[in-house]
């Protein structure tokens, strides 16, 4: 018998900014929508493990998918000569049509770094459509990523952005999950992190849009890694601070990919922050 895991993956072709996109979207489970966003430069495949989680599989209907330009999704005909560039506006676009076109009705979102940015956004403006968001390493503005040794013609693109990642991660961490996630980041495409981390660094700052989050009809939980220096502890519980009756905690011995560096010692925090927010 083959040991098939129980996710399912497809493609889906979507109309984002006027134009059709053939995106990868892959799910497991059943229950309340969970809709999860992956960090820069990466695709879904950091969450991996959320998915072949059978406890919360058996509660969520965990769907996660690559964006345009990362992973297995493919940019627009009309794009391919374009330079990666995500916005604040175009982030929001792509994640409102996957939902739409999925039909995922009252979801949880969550996403990770650059996703765990956005999903601030995302409460700000949809909090009467979606339960509520679980952030991972949540910063409302980021200053100071961007570079242009990100992309350049003299530079191994894929391996230094996987290095630049691994730094990261805690060091305590299990080697092999630290590396798996090198490996996804060095398969990302020219310009496409660097195309990111212009949205995370240069076009981000929701630090007036999270003060009107209302969690009494959109849940937050904030989770972020005790040894994450790129959305350190403190940006977070500044987050946390602007948005009333939400939830923060600081997850010890974690860096800034939770769900794929050290998932075992994720899951508590994480079922934690899926309890609060599905409440």
């Amino acid at each position: 018998m083959a040991d098939f895991e129980p996710i399912v993956g497809r493609y889906i072709t979507v109309d984002i900014a006027g134009e059709k996109h053939r995106l990868f979207v892959e799910e497991a489970g059943q229950g309340i929508p969970l809709l999860c966003l992956h960090t820069a430069g990466n695709d879904s495949r950091q969450f991996r493990h959320v998915m072949n989680d059978k406890e919360l599989t058996d509660r969520f209907r965990v769907v996660a998918f690559d964006m345009p330009y990362h992973g297995r999704s493919t940019p627009p005909d009309k794009w391919w000569l374009k330079k990666p560039r995500l916005t604040t506006a175009l982030y929001m676009q792509i994640i409102r049509a996957v939902w739409t076109a999925l039909g995922l009705d009252r979801p949880i979102v969550m996403g990770c770094s650059m996703g765990g940015a956005i999903v601030l956004k995302v409460a700000a403006d949809y909090q009467n459509e979606i339960r509520g968001i679980v952030g991972l390493e949540s910063s409302a503005y980021a200053p100071g990523r961007y570079n242009e040794f990100l992309h350049h013609p003299a530079i191994h693109g894929g391996e230094l952005c996987a290095s630049y990642t691994y730094g990261l991660n805690a060091p305590t961490s299990p080697e092999q999950n630290r590396r798996e996630n090198w490996w996804y980041y060095s398969q990302s495409g020219p310009g496409v992190y660097q195309g990111d981390v212009h949205f995370y660094s240069n076009d981000w700052d929701a630090r007036e849009d999270i003060k009107t989050i209302d969690t009494t009809r959109c849940k937050v939980a904030l989770l972020t890694g005790e040894f994450d220096y790129s959305c350190t502890p403190a940006m977070t519980e500044q987050v946390a601070a602007s948005i009333k009756g939400s939830r923060y905690t600081m997850m010890k011995g974690m860096g800034h990919f939770p769900m794929i560096e050290n998932y075992p010692d994720f899951r508590p925090y994480l079922i934690g922050a899926l309890d609060h927010v599905a409440a």
